[in-house]
C-alpha cells in the first residue's frame, strides 16, 4: 500500500507570495528521494529549487511552465510506501520542534534522512492524504497580489471563477476577467472606443515585475532630489594599479568606491537610515549593509555586501566579485538580495557619464557612478589629460537637507581625487 502526499509550494520567505514555475525537474511517474529538487522557480527575488519532503513515485504534477503558482497551492503528488524511510521526512509545514527543518531551499532541506532512490510498487486505489489550501476570508484567494490586481482594475472577486484547487482564484482569473468585456446595459451612442495599441506584450512579472514596483514605490513615496560633481579619478585609478601590482589579492574599482562609501556613511550617518512615515521618525541604521547595482541576463538586481564597514577593500573586492557571479548565475539567495541600506550604482560600464539614480526603496540614497574617461582638466594649475568620471548622489530629502547630501557627495569626490588620504586612514 502508498500513501499519496501533496506538496505545496513552501513559503520561501522575504514576504514572498508566490513564484512562476521556470523548469519541471521531474516527470510524472519518475521515483524522487527525500530533498531532492523537483522543480525551478523564480521569485521576485531568485531562482529557486524547490526540494520535496517526500520520497516515492511522482503521481502528478500541477502547472504549466511559465504559470504562477501562489503558496500554498499544490506543486505534486508523490506516493510514499507506507512505513517507508522515504517518507518519513515531515511536511515543510511543519516547526523544527516537530522535528521538521521547515526550509525548502537546495542545500538546506528537512530533517527527515535522504532516502535511496528505487522502484516503488503501487497498489491500486491508494488513499490520498492532502494538504488543504488556506483561503484568505470568503474568497478563495490566498495571494495578496491577486487582490491587489484585481483593486487596481476593479474586478469583482465574487464574481470570478478560479481555476485553481478548490476553486482558488488565480492571478490568471483576474487577468482573464480584466480583458474579457463588460457586460451590462448596452451603452448611448458615442464615439468609437479606443483601440489599444498593437505591438508585442511582455508580462511584468517575476523579477521583472518586482523591480517595476520598487522603482515605482520609490517615485511615489520618496520625496529625492539629485546632487553632481565631476571628480578626477587619475589617482584613484594609480592606487589600485600600485595595490594590484604588490602581489596580494586583486583590488577592483568598485571596491575601492564601495570602501569610500562607508568612510563617507560613517562621516555623514543620517544617509545610512530609513523612514518610518507611520512613526514619524528617521531610523539611522548602525550597520552599513552595502548594495551594489549588478545587471544580469534576468534583469536588474542589487545583491547586498553585509556589514561593509566592517571589511577591507580586498574583503571588499572579493565579497563583490562572489556575489557578482553568483547574480549572473541566477544562484542569489533571495536574503542575498534584501536588507540594504544604501546602495552603489556603477552605471559608468554602459558608457555613459551621468544618470539620476532611482533610490532603491527602502533606503534613504544612492551614489551613482558614470564611466571613468579622459578629458581636459586644469591639473596643479596647468590644462591636462586626466580620468575623469561624473559621480550623482540622490537623496531622500526627508533625512538630511542640501547641505548634508552636498558634504557626502564631495567627501567622497576629494576620496576619489586624493584616494592616499582615505587609505592612510584604514
Amino acid at each position: 500500500m502508498a500513501v499519496v502526499r501533496e506538496f505545496t509550494l513552501p513559503d520561501l520567505g522575504e514576504g514572498l507570495t508566490g513564484a512562476e514555475i521556470v523548469r519541471w525537474l521531474v516527470q510524472v511517474g519518475d521515483v524522487v528521494a527525500v530533498d531532492q529538487p523537483v522543480v525551478e522557480v523564480e521569485t521576485a527575488k531568485a531562482m529557486v529549487d524547490v526540494p520535496c519532503p517526500y520520497g516515492g513515485v511522482v503521481t502528478a504534477r500541477y502547472g504549466e511552465e511559465g504559470a504562477e503558482v501562489p503558496v500554498g497551492a499544490p506543486l505534486i503528488t508523490v506516493a510514499v510506501p507506507e512505513g517507508s524511510d522515504d517518507g518519513s521526512a515531515p511536511p515543510v509545514t511543519e516547526s523544527a520542534a516537530d522535528g521538521g527543518s521547515g526550509n525548502v531551499l537546495v542545500g538546506y532541506g528537512t530533517a527527515g534522512p535522504a532516502a535511496r532512490r528505487r522502484r516503488v510498487q503501487l497498489s491500486p486505489g491508494p488513499p490520498r492524504e492532502t494538504v488543504a489550501v488556506a483561503a484568505a476570508g470568503p474568497l478563495p484567494v490566498i495571494s495578496p497580489l491577486v487582490r491587489r490586481l484585481a483593486r487596481e482594475h476593479d474586478v469583482d472577486l465574487r464574481r470570478v471563477k478560479g481555476s485553481g484547487p478548490e476553486g482558488l482564484i488565480l492571478r490568471a482569473d483576474v487577468e482573464r476577467a480584466v480583458a474579457a468585456p463588460a457586460r451590462g446595459p448596452a451603452p448611448a451612442p458615442a464615439a468609437a472606443p479606443a483601440v489599444a495599441p498593437e505591438g508585442e506584450r511582455v508580462p511584468l512579472r517575476g523579477m521583472r515585475g518586482a523591480v517595476a514596483d520598487k522603482l515605482a514605490r520609490s517615485r511615489r513615496e520618496i520625496p529625492d532630489a539629485t546632487c553632481w560633481v565631476d571628480a578626477d579619478a587619475t589617482e584613484l585609478l594609480a592606487a589600485r594599479a600600485a595595490m594590484n601590482a604588490a602581489g596580494g589579492p586583486k583590488v577592483s574599482v568598485l571596491a575601492l568606491l564601495a570602501r569610500i562609501c562607508t568612510a563617507a556613511l560613517a562621516r555623514f550617518p543620517e544617509l545610512n537610515a530609513t523612514v518610518d512615515m507611520e512613526g514619524r521618525e528617521i531610523i539611522r541604521l548602525p550597520e552599513v549593509h552595502l548594495g551594489f547595482a549588478a545587471q544580469t541576463d534576468r534583469g536588474l538586481v542589487v545583491p547586498v555586501v553585509r556589514a561593509a564597514q566592517t571589511r577591507t577593500i580586498e574583503g571588499l573586492s572579493e565579497e563583490i566579485a562572489r556575489l557578482t557571479e553568483a547574480a549572473r548565475t541566477g544562484t542569489l539567495a533571495p536574503a542575498q538580495l534584501t536588507g540594504g541600506t544604501f546602495t552603489l550604482n556603477n552605471y559608468g560600464v554602459f558608457g555613459v557619464d551621468g544618470s539620476t539614480p532611482i533610490i532603491n526603496h527602502p533606503e534613504a540614497a544612492m551614489l551613482g557612478v558614470g564611466r571613468i574617461a579622459p578629458k581636459p582638466w586644469v591639473h596643479q594649475g596647468e590644462l591636462a589629460v586626466r580620468q575623469v568620471v561624473q559621480l550623482s548622489f540622490t537623496f531622500d530629502h526627508r533625512v538630511c537637507d542640501g547641505g548634508t547630501a552636498g558634504g557626502f557627495l564631495r567627501y567622497v569626490a576629494d576620496c576619489v581625487e586624493q584616494p592616499l588620504v582615505l587609505l592612510r586612514r584604514l
